[in-house]
């Protein structure tokens, strides 16, 4: 018998995998978790039935959320993740020998147990030195803080349940206010075949806020569609003017400093959503 497990990623579509086995399942006090391994992806986090991240393609994820604004920042060093229990990022963000402290602020610990323990490529820099891990609301965490970080990167889910106030304008202004002076942010904003209107929205917003506000893309196959955007603000500096001498060798399987540019280059459909 074939087990296979299926992501109805709308009412009319969806995505399959085979699966060799069930590693974990629990619903934890914000959502169900599970954890699989399939024969395509290798181990899988799901998340209310979504797929959060996979050994295959998590790389292209967790590059583009955080490369994309370190580079941009003449000098990251205090960085706040919010979500990304799984680490991704975390792991990404120590890549930069600016940073001298990068805090992650999820509000699911479970997600940072079962990582850890299934996802260990991912999750393995959470217990570094310079990482401080919080598990707490990141909304809250976000409207106390006031001046104190370089870079905040939100890695959170799709815009369901505990994540949905962090797709809010008013989530985007205590961003604002977090942020240093010449602080940057960047989202994730899902993907403009299924959900254009967020991403009308969220850009919307964040241009009312930030001064300089851009979109970009990269390729995520077991994400819908497999065309995801992520919305960056900031309150200086423009990601399409980077210095050359601000990028530095870094060990990447998908962002490049040529594809740094290049990924601000959006299809027309998107282009028109975000006008």
């Amino acid at each position: 018998m074939e087990l296979w497990y299926t992501e109805k990623q709308t009412e009319h579509f969806g995505i399959t995998a085979k699966i060799k086995q069930t590693l974990h399942t629990e619903q934890t006090d914000f959502q169900r978790l599970d954890m699989i391994e399939t024969e395509e992806f290798g181990n899988m986090l799901v998340l209310d039935g979504m797929v959060m991240t996979t050994e295959k393609d998590e790389f292209v994820y967790h590059e583009m959320v955080a490369h994309v604004p370190l580079f941009t920042h003449p000098n990251p060093k205090h960085v706040l993740v919010v979500g990304g229990g799984d680490g991704g990022v975390i792991r990404e963000v120590l890549k930069h020998p600016s940073v001298e402290k990068a805090t992650l602020v999820e509000i699911d610990g479970k997600v940072i147990e079962y990582s850890k323990k299934y996802l260990p490529s991912i999750a393995g820099a959470l217990d570094d030195e310079r990482v401080e891990v919080l598990v707490d609301d990141g909304f809250m965490h976000i409207a106390k803080s006031e001046g104190e970080y370089d870079v905040i990167m939100v890695d959170s889910t799709e815009p369901v349940g505990p994540a949905a106030k962090l797709f809010e304008r008013g989530f985007y202004e205590g961003i604002s206010r977090a942020l240093k002076e010449d602080g940057i942010f960047v989202a994730q904003t899902d993907n403009p075949w299924f959900k254009a209107d967020l991403i009308s929205q969220v850009s919307k917003d964040v241009r009312e806020i930030f001064p300089i506000t851009r979109v970009y893309t990269a390729n995520i196959p077991t994400y819908p569609s497999g065309l995801w955007t992520f919305t960056i603000g900031s309150k200086q500096k423009d990601p399409l003017d980077v210095p050359e001498s601000r990028f530095h060798d870094i060990d990447t399987k998908y962002y490049t400093k040529e594809l740094h540019t290049a990924c601000f280059a959006l299809p027309k459909f998107v282009q028109d959503l975000v006008k």
